[in-house]
């Protein structure tokens, strides 16, 4: 007969396994960011020479150069705008529309609510064209109204159906007591509703903040003023036609994560929490 000690070590050879495994798919994902750090501190003349995560000689002026000679500082702070803009549209929008959709009882509204998901199945780029048809014609095309609008878009069906899946699972005795207080349905979703779903907000708030910060292709559509460009089209400085500076190009791309590696571990305890709460339907 099999005794309490054979299960305990077999618990625990099998929790042995899973935490290794864990362990090799979390370092297979920090490798390349790992390489990415290493590489912008060697010259161009080790860099393939050198294999080692540990270069022989820090170059940290690689930093500086790849800000002044990639104009980082004006990109920098195109791209804190749009995102912070962006991230910020997307949560009123969204959350009062999720809050809508779970709540109220209206014509069309399972209709609608498909019709949003529907766009979650529908590639970025398949909307291009008619984007920089819409935008053209409405006079906003080269603006950053324009690539501001055009992102929100982009990110609404994602963050309306996670926060709608949340909402549908609170409790309705909240906001009962919240209306016998006098709280309007506006109040009910400003003072109820939104506090409690912080988690669900923060995956969205990542979420978005990462699509937005990445973005380059829907700008070069949109935008013809290359002062208008966000973060990403600085990279394009040290990729030359024959030669690529990947010191320059590595240590640009480290700043250009460093941004979206800092909101996620500020919001990294409301992740979790969040994706099951929001994704998961009860």
């Amino acid at each position: 007969m099999k005794t309490g000690a054979y299960y305990k070590t077999k618990k625990t050879a099998i929790n042995l396994l899973i935490h290794l495994f864990l362990l090799t798919v979390a370092t297979t994902c920090l490798f390349p960011l790992i390489w990415m750090v290493s590489s912008s501190l060697k010259s161009q003349d080790v860099i393939f020479k050198d294999t080692s995560l540990l270069p022989k000689v820090f170059h940290f002026e690689n930093y500086y150069r790849a800000w002044i000679e990639g104009g980082f500082g004006r990109y920098f702070l195109n791209s804190i705008f749009y995102t912070v803009a962006v991230v910020i549209g997307i949560i009123i929008v969204s959350s009062m529309a999720a809050y809508a959709f779970s709540r109220f009882r209206f014509p069309g509204r399972n209709v609608m609510f498909v019709m949003f998901m529907a766009a979650m199945m529908i590639p970025i780029p398949g909307s291009f064209v008619a984007l920089y048809v819409l935008l053209n014609k409405l006079h906003l095309r080269n603006t950053s109204f324009g690539y501001i609008l055009c992102m929100i878009n982009v990110g609404l069906s994602t963050s309306i159906f996670l926060l709608k899946t949340f909402f549908d699972k609170m409790p309705k005795e909240l906001e009962d007591a919240a209306r016998i207080d006098g709280c309007s349905k506006f109040g009910m979703w400003f003072h109820v509703a939104l506090p409690l779903s912080k988690p669900v907000l923060a995956v969205v708030v990542v979420f978005n903040a990462l699509n937005v910060w990445n973005e380059y292709i829907l700008a070069l559509i949109i935008f013809d003023s290359r002062p208008l460009m966000p973060l990403q089209v600085a990279l394009t400085t040290f990729q030359g036609e024959f030669v690529t500076n990947y010191p320059l190009l590595m240590a640009g791309l480290t700043i250009t994560a460093l941004p979206i590696i800092i909101v996620y571990l500020l919001m990294q305890k409301y992740i979790v929490k969040g994706v099951t709460q929001g994704a998961v339907v009860g």
